[in-house]
């Protein structure tokens, strides 16, 4: 059985997705962009900022789900450009404890959703 995970802490989803499904006591998230959702706007002023918006939308779909950080088992890293990969690596790493950060992939892909520069997914498991 499956339970969808929403909050209005989180950018809405704008397609036939959900933020987050929970299966057992697993969860998988959507991957998030750079939006801001008390806003709607895109938050690209750097790939610093843009990451860290990532990382609260995801932050939010966790709580939502009663998880942090901590629970994340695997994540995706999409990113339009392999050259900012250490500033989104920086503030990625920030959120983890390096000694227990879950297994990951960073894929440089042609083109993401609203034309940003990096989206992010993760598994998590309670």
């Amino acid at each position: 059985m499956k339970k969808i995970i929403f909050t209005d802490k989180a950018p809405a989803p704008i397609g036939p997705y959900n933020q987050a499904v929970l299966t057992g006591n697993t969860l998988y998230t959507s991957g998030q962009i750079a939006i801001n959702p008390a806003t709607g706007e895109l938050v690209l002023d750097t790939i610093e900022l843009e990451t860290k918006q990532v990382m609260q939308n995801m932050k939010a779909v966790l709580e939502a789900a009663g998880m942090t950080f901590e629970n994340v088992v695997k994540s995706t890293i999409f990113i339009s450009n392999m050259n900012d990969f250490g500033s989104i690596n920086s503030v990625y790493g920030s959120y983890f404890n390096k000694k227990t950060a879950p297994a990951r992939e960073t894929v440089q892909v042609a083109c993401l959703p609203k034309n940003v520069n990096v989206e992010i997914s993760m598994i998590a498991v309670q």
